[in-house]
């Protein structure tokens, strides 16, 4: 495996970082070096902000929305022209099996694309209140909406196209301006980006993307810069509360979509019971996603039941993971060798903490050089332990009887996140547990909440605002009243 070097994207121009300075991009299948990225410094960082700033303060970027719209038209063609590029680093870089990496990393993304040009109909940017008496005379009343100015958007290594295009497409057709800093372990999907934009012929300034190993550099600088007005970040929560504590200082703007541990509720009388409960197995992608439910909620009176389908959906499972050329593979390795340990070490507290270890557990050095651990299975996991109160972002599922409905749903709410979430019953009663749920995505009986076209984001310690949607769109922008005297 070979990738090509990420570059920066400053400017309206390709160009790698201040004295030719790169950093290694480590494979998640070997961990070995499949690439070079261009390693931004603090001076490139600035000049990418200063160039963001001239595009919106001195073009009508943020005016011409028909320019804008047949722009990014022209760029969604280019992104679609090189999906099988953007599916092999996906592949590579992000360390996603194939039957993940053109499913929900770029066939997501790209129906995400989609979806956002269409809602793009649906924003207002003026709207006519009326004529109304004030102080004896009369006043006709707009309200406009706004590009809110620069914007910088922080991205994860997880899903990192699906969420680049959340971010940077719809803060564009807000007529924002955008540096994107991706994640330093998936450099190339950001950087490949960039190459595209330059091709789409993106005027300078409006859209530039800064690489580094540094996680921390370019976003203290981006989330404390007076010249950038709104944060969009994605990833961990005690991250995104770095990022208000900095952003205070200048009353900076934040989108935050931070962590979760969601709640996958079975009710007592939910069809085809074991096929539902083998359904809650956190394989895809390895378990490295924010929303994905991780606490498998199941009645007391079924739990034995429970736990014997479980068993059978594990073992089934075995040698069918960690694969990089079978097309049906849908995990593979974790991202680095740091959220090997993490994730390990969250097995090891499990373990300690009391739970049984039904299934996986183990570092799987068997599997070549990268960072493999297996599908993991704690049952009789008490929802007040580590395991099922913090996030993993890992294969690692957890599970918990329940007594009652009102139970389950305690259970459920018992968290800080509230992100995501499942219940599965007959359809009037999980539609009722559903609603009582707090989180921003909640599926019944296995439908489809996170889609381009719905806004995505949570309650509690998950976050604040909304991505994707017309919302998503409504996020990057400011609301301005005008009066008119008519009288």
């Amino acid at each position: 495996m070979s990738l090509p070097e990420a570059l920066l994207y400053i400017d309206g121009k390709l160009r790698r970082a201040a004295g030719d300075k790169t950093y290694d991009n480590i494979g998640p299948w070997t961990g070995e070096v499949i690439g070079k990225a261009a390693d931004a410094s603090a001076a490139d960082v600035d000049e990418a902000i200063a160039a963001a700033r001239r595009a919106f303060d001195d073009t009508d970027w943020s005016r011409n929305h028909a320019y804008r719209f047949e722009l990014l038209k022209k760029y969604r063609d280019l992104l679609f022209a090189n999906r099988g590029k953007l599916v092999q680093i996906a592949r590579d870089e992000v360390g996603s099996a194939i039957g993940a990496a053109a499913r929900a990393q770029i066939d997501g993304a790209l129906g995400g694309f989609d979806s956002l040009l269409a809602c793009y109909a649906d924003v207002k940017w003026q709207e006519d209140r009326g004529i109304k008496n004030e102080y004896g005379f009369d006043t006709k009343r707009l309200v406009t909406y706004e590009a809110v100015g620069v914007v910088g958007a922080i991205t994860p290594w997880n899903v990192p196209l699906y969420v680049n295009v959340g971010k940077v497409v719809a803060a564009l057709l807000a007529g924002c301006t955008v540096i994107l800093k991706p994640a330093p372990d998936t450099p190339l999907m950001g950087s490949f980006m960039g190459e595209l934009a330059a091709e789409a012929g993106f005027p300078p300034g409006v859209f530039n993307i800064v690489t580094s190993a540094d996680p921390a550099m370019a976003g203290e600088m981006l989330t404390r810069d007076p010249r950038v007005d709104l944060i969009s970040f994605t990833g961990s929560t005690a991250v995104g509360k770095k990022i208000m504590e900095n952003g205070a200082a200048t009353l900076k703007r934040v989108f935050l979509e931070l962590g979760g541990k969601s709640a996958y509720i079975v009710l007592d009388d939910a069809p085809n019971f074991p096929m539902v409960v083998m359904g809650s197995m956190v394989v895809f992608h390895a378990g490295q996603g924010c929303a994905y439910p991780t606490r498998l909620l199941v009645p007391r009176s079924r739990y034995e039941e429970a736990v014997k389908a479980l068993e059978m959906a594990y073992a089934g499972f075995a040698g069918k993971w960690g694969l990089y050329d079978e097309p049906t593979c849908i995990m593979g390795p974790l991202i680095s060798k740091r959220q090997l340990e993490r994730v390990k070490s969250y097995i090891d507290i499990g373990v300690q903490e009391g739970a049984r270890l039904l299934a996986g557990g183990k570092v799987r050095t068997d599997k070549g050089g990268g960072f493999f651990i297996e599908p993991t299975c704690f049952v009789d996991v008490r929802n007040d332990m580590r395991i099922a109160q913090e996030e993993i972002f890992g294969p690692v599922l957890t599970v918990i009887p329940y007594d009652t409905e009102e139970d389950a749903i305690r259970i459920a709410n018992d968290s800080i996140y509230g992100l995501g979430g499942a219940v599965f019953g007959s359809t009037e009663r999980a539609l009722k547990v559903a609603k009582r749920i707090r989180a921003g995505a909640l599926s019944v009986n296995g439908g489809m909440s996170i889609t381009g076209d719905l806004p995505f984001g949570g309650y509690k310690q998950s976050g604040m605002g909304r991505e994707w949607g017309r919302e998503g769109i409504e996020e990057f922008l400011e609301t301005k009243a005008i009066g008119i005297r008519a009288s």
